[in-house]
């Protein structure tokens, strides 16, 4: 008989009952949660970790690829829990091999040192930063009500709150805590972590990205993604219980969408119901709900009784003067990424949080997509970018971090990526043009080759594109100090002469 007349013969051959074992191997750790971390198969095609505390190369190469461009959205079945091995100690010292001057801590009155000069300065021809450094003389003179307000916007480094974790608590140091700022409801990413805060959430929410996959209205939030709690999912916040940071909070304040059909949300203080919030409306708009609590310890919870409710995320804050920094790290992004938000939304967002300083940190993922997007393409879309954001909130200084360097194996060596330089010279360029401040971090790392050397020197990670822990801290401090810098300056040009005595 031939396989025509026998067809389910075909199925007994060796290529098929291969394959169908093969088949069977790949499904069973998403049947079995002890295997899920032999999965082969996935539901969503996510980009890989790009975060710091990651060394993979192939993970990185894949998150630096664009990401999948269509609409839709993808549930997070990861709970996310406290991870205090993520966290960066309060004092990070230098590895050994570096020659380089110690770290000293930062005065809390007067000008810097000359040993904490930064190696690099700001560049701030158009006068920027004047409104932030006002904001920061208020602050450092405690008048009441005086918080400096930073949103710093980011790649992986700031989505895992390494660097700026080093610069928040570094400004905090010198003028005051006003508490952590803003995080997302979950982990919309695994290597998402901030410092100083304690943060636990069930798995459930369904979440959009601006990096993918995306929104149908372009509701992404302040932090670049949509979060969709189906009901009994919990998100809870909480002050810290030890260490020197994030330790008070004086009210929290939860983000989310009012729209039709929305669910019933319960707010809890301390273990203790607060409120229920009914997130149904005839309208779709962003609301924030605003908890006071005495100043001190304090834990907040967000708990979806019924229904669907759509949330962005959780501030903390504190009333008296002092700095706050929300760090919004989105992983694989690029900052034309922004741009993905529906405009009037995002200028909200940016108003609600009230900023005296706009930063933006990106390029290595920029970088990643080579020569396939061109510099004038990158100019004109960080040019939007950047004009919207000043347009949102007119008030604040605006600031441009430079992209780091990033090596490439060539034989037995390892160079810079050329485009690297590209990159940092378009940003430079746009941040003229459209009156921003610029650090040039490729230049404070050493230029051309430096990423080379600061693996060697256990400042890079070995996927040639990330600092290590101490090495993101060290750019924390570069940064810093090159902002006190030009905070002393402006103390300078703009206190008031000293009164002389008679004779």
């Amino acid at each position: 008989m031939t396989p025509s007349e026998r067809p389910w013969a075909i199925f007994q051959s060796k290529p098929v009952l291969s394959v169908g074992i093969l088949m069977i191997l790949g499904t069973l750790p998403q049947a079995v949660p002890a295997l899920h971390s032999f999965k082969v198969f996935s539901a969503e095609s996510q980009p890989a970790s790009d975060s710091p505390a990651q060394d993979s190369s192939a993970q990185v190469s894949s998150a630096l690829a664009e990401p999948t461009q269509r609409e839709g959205e993808v549930v997070l079945n990861e709970q996310t829990k406290d991870r205090p091995e993520m966290a960066q100690p309060e004092h990070n010292d230098l590895p050994t091999v570096v020659e380089s001057p110690p770290l000293s801590e930062p005065p809390s009155e007067g000008t810097l040192a000359p040993e904490e000069k930064p190696p690099v300065s700001i560049v701030d021809d158009s006068n920027s930063l004047a409104p932030f450094y006002r904001s920061l003389e208020a602050s450092l003179r405690k008048v009441p009500g005086a918080i400096t307000r930073i949103l710093y916007h980011g790649d992986s480094v700031v989505a895992s709150d390494y660097l700026t974790g080093t610069l928040r608590r570094l400004l905090q140091d010198r003028f005051g805590d006003s508490g952590h700022g803003f995080v997302l409801m979950a982990n919309a990413w695994p290597s998402y972590f901030h410092n100083d805060v304690w943060r636990d959430t069930t798995s459930g929410f369904v979440v959009s990205r601006v990096v993918g996959p995306y929104t149908k209205d372009g509701l992404y939030g302040l932090g670049g993604v949509s979060f969709k709690a189906p009901g009994r999912v919990r998100a809870q916040f909480a002050t810290m219980s030890k260490g020197n940071y994030g330790r008070n909070v004086s009210h929290f304040e939860f983000s989310y969408l009012a729209s039709p059909g929305a669910g019933v949300v319960r707010l809890s203080v301390d273990g203790h119901v607060y409120s229920e919030i009914q997130t149904a409306s005839n309208q779709v708009e962003t609301k924030v709900a605003q908890i006071d609590v005495p100043d001190g310890p304090h834990s907040f919870e967000v708990y979806t009784e019924s229904g669907t409710t759509r949330m962005f995320g959780v501030v903390l804050e504190r009333t008296v003067p002092g700095v706050v920094l929300d760090a919004i790290g989105i992983q694989g992004a690029r900052i034309r990424f922004l741009d993905k938000q529906d405009d009037a939304h995002w200028a909200s967002q940016l108003a609600w949080r009230k900023p005296n300083l706009i930063a933006f940190h990106f390029g290595a993922n920029e970088s990643g997509d080579g020569y396939a997007y061109s510099m004038p393409d990158y100019h004109a879309t960080m040019k939007a970018v950047l004009l919207q954001a000043k347009q949102a909130a007119p008030e604040a200084g605006c600031l441009i971090v430079g992209a780091l360097d990033r090596a490439r194996k060539v034989d037995d060596g390892m160079i810079t990526v050329p485009v690297i330089p590209l990159i940092v010279e378009e940003q430079r360029k746009t941040a003229e043009e459209v009156g921003c401040a610029f650090w040039n971090t490729f230049e404070a790392m050493g230029g051309k080759g430096s990423m080379a050397r600061w693996v060697r020197r256990g400042l890079g990670q070995a996927d040639l594109t990330h600092p290590s822990g101490v090495g993101a801290d060290r750019l924390g401090q570069w940064l810093y100090r090159a902002l006190m810098e030009g905070f002393d300056r402006y103390r300078a040009k703009n206190s008031a002469p000293a009164a002389t005595s008679a004779h």
